[in-house]
C-alpha cells in the first residue's frame, strides 16, 4: 500500500501560479510512474499530465500543455505539478496517483488512464478566480 500526501492547492488569481506536491510514503517511488488529475464540480475527472518511472518522460493533457509541468524527485519521494498562467477553467480538485511497476521491466511510458494507477491522493483544491 502505498500513501499519497498533497499539497499545494489554494485561491489564486489568472494568471497566478501553483505549485502542486505530492510525497508518496514507500521508499520505492523511484519506480512508480505518477500522474495528475482533475475533477471540477459537475465533471467527470480528467487526466492533466504524467511522468514515466524511468527517463522522466512526460505528457500533457491539451489544455494545460505549456503552461503546467510535471517533475518528480525520487530522493524525496515526491512529485510536482508546477501550474503557470492559471485560467478559471483550470479550478478544480487535483489528484495525485501513482502506478506500481508491473514486473521488472523499466517502464518509460506515462499512462493517461485513470484506470492505469493504482493509489491516489486525496485531492487539493485549486481555485482560480477571474
Amino acid at each position: 500500500q502505498v500513501q499519497l500526501v498533497e499539497s499545494g492547492g489554494g485561491l489564486v488569481q489568472a494568471g497566478d501560479s501553483l505549485r502542486l506536491s505530492c510525497t508518496a510514503s514507500r521508499r520505492t517511488f523511484s519506480t512508480y510512474g505518477v500522474g495528475w488529475f482533475r475533477q471540477a464540480p459537475g465533471k467527470e475527472r480528467e487526466f492533466v499530465a504524467a511522468i514515466s518511472s524511468s527517463a522522466g518522460n512526460t505528457c500533457y493533457a491539451d489544455s494545460v500543455k505549456g503552461r503546467f509541468t510535471i517533475s518528480r524527485d525520487n530522493a524525496k519521494n515526491t512529485g510536482y505539478l508546477q501550474m503557470n498562467s492559471l485560467k478559471p477553467e483550470d479550478t478544480a480538485v487535483y489528484y495525485c496517483t501513482t502506478r506500481a511497476p508491473r514486473g521488472f521491466s523499466l517502464d518509460y511510458r506515462c499512462y493517461g488512464g485513470s484506470h492505469e494507477y493504482d493509489y491516489w491522493g486525496q485531492g487539493t483544491q485549486v481555485t482560480v478566480s477571474s
